[in-house]
C-alpha cells in the first residue's frame, strides 16, 4: 500500500491587511480631539476663575473704603470723600485723612484689579464715591475684565449707610 501524501497546511492569510493601523490612527485622532477639548475647557475655567477673583477683590475693596469712611464718619457725611470717577492716585495730593485714604484706596484698586487701559475704558481701574449728609453712600469700582474672559468693563456698586 502506498501512503497518501497530504499537503502541508498553510496558514490562512487575512484580507484585512493594514486595518489595525487604520484603527490605531482613528483612535489616536479621537483621543487627540478629546484632549484638545479638555485643554480648551481648562483654559476657560482658569479665565472664569480669574474673573470671579477680580469681582471678589472689587467688593472687598469697596468694603475697605467704606470701613475707612466709618472711622472718619464726620468727613464722610460732610462730603470730603465724594469724588467723581477717580482713576489716578496722583490726583490726591492732600495730607488730610480723606485724601490719604482715597489715594491708598485707588492704589490698592489698581494693584489688585490691574490698571489695564483699553479703548473702552481709557482710564483703567477706577473708583467713585458719593455720600450724602445722612450717611447714605454709594461706592463704585470699575475695571477692565476682558483679559480674564469677561465682557470688558465691569462695575461693582455698593450702597450702605455709615
Amino acid at each position: 500500500m502506498q501512503k497518501r501524501r497530504t499537503p502541508a497546511r498553510q496558514p490562512r492569510r487575512t484580507l484585512a491587511k493594514g486595518a489595525t493601523l487604520i484603527e490605531i490612527l482613528v483612535a489616536l485622532l479621537i483621543l487627540s480631539l478629546g484632549l484638545l477639548g479638555m485643554a480648551g475647557l481648562q483654559a476657560r475655567a482658569v479665565k472664569g476663575n480669574h474673573s470671579a477673583m477680580q469681582r471678589t477683590q472689587a467688593v472687598m475693596m469697596s468694603y475697605y473704603i467704606l470701613d475707612a469712611m466709618r472711622v472718619d464718619r464726620a468727613n464722610a457725611k460732610a462730603g470730603n470723600y465724594n469724588r467723581g470717577k477717580s482713576c489716578s492716585a496722583t490726583s490726591f495730593s492732600g495730607t488730610n485723612l480723606p485724601d490719604r485714604n482715597l489715594k491708598h484706596w485707588i492704589e490698592s484698586l489698581q494693584t489688585n484689579l490691574g490698571n489695564d487701559k483699553d479703548l473702552v475704558n481709557a482710564d483703567g481701574t477706577c473708583g467713585e464715591i458719593q455720600c450724602d449728609a445722612d450717611g447714605l453712600c454709594l461706592v463704585k469700582v470699575s475695571w477692565d475684565d476682558s483679559r480674564a474672559g469677561g465682557l470688558g468693563v465691569q462695575t461693582i456698586e455698593t450702597r450702605t449707610k455709615l
